[in-house]
């Protein structure tokens, strides 16, 4: 049995990633900042009240973690303000890259002291992020913090390769979830079968590296 932990855990990928794991014998350890009636209903540890964006709030689930050692930890944690070059919104864009790339560092940086020899971390980014693969523009925000969070894990990867930690960089796919407003081409369920399907195969000499859920590798 694995001890996963997943941020983000209420609702779509992350919902789903919990369910899944607890599904098949993992210890699940759901955090969020609320817990929906969906997370609440599961056979899972949910640690309410977490800010991904606030190292204090970050200190405060490691303390109530005690002596918990994490085997696989989820940086589902993200979210999606449409920006475009005739409505740039600013703000937006410094929330995105707050919660959707410094946000996974905080929570490796805070909870780096439990993670052991042979323990993963997986990113779920988005091939937005991808400079190769940007063929539609827009979505300033989005990509800019998918594409630094892109750099931030393999960064990690490097980092953390003598401790024998591995990273790997997931796109989830075209889901239908409420950020996506219900457009996409798979399931958040589909989806998180996929994203476990890598995580699963993910060794230290692939670490660092970026796939969409089915296994197909992105270009950075």
């Amino acid at each position: 049995m694995a001890t996963v932990l997943i941020t983000g855990a209420n609702r779509g990928i992350g919902l789903e990633l919990a369910r899944l794991s607890a599904a098949r014998g993992d210890r699940v350890i759901a955090v969020c900042r609320q817990p929906s009636a969906e997370l609440s209903a599961l056979d899972v540890e949910v640690r309410s009240g977490v800010d991904v964006t606030d190292s204090e709030s970050l200190a405060s689930l490691d303390a109530e973690l005690g002596d918990t050692r994490i085997d696989v930890l989820i940086n589902n944690a993200g979210i999606l303000i449409p920006t475009s070059l005739d409505n740039l919104d600013f703000d937006a864009v410094r929330r995105q890259l707050e919660v959707n790339a410094i946000g996974p560092l905080r929570v490796v940086a805070a909870l780096r002291g439990r993670l052991d020899r042979g323990s993963k971390i997986a990113i779920v980014t988005s091939r937005m992020g991808s400079v190769a693969d940007n063929g539609s523009g827009g979505s300033y925000g989005y990509r800019m913090s998918k594409a630094a969070v892109n750099m931030a894990g393999v960064t990690l990867a490097r980092d953390l390769a003598r401790a024998g930690i591995a990273v790997a960089l997931l796109h989830p796919g075209w889901v239908r979830t409420d950020m996506t407003h219900g457009s996409g081409n798979i399931t958040a369920r589909e989806s998180a079968t996929g994203l476990l399907a890598r995580i699963d195969e993910l060794t230290l000499e692939r670490s660092g590296g970026f796939w969409h859920e089915n296994g197909e590798s992105l270009p950075w």
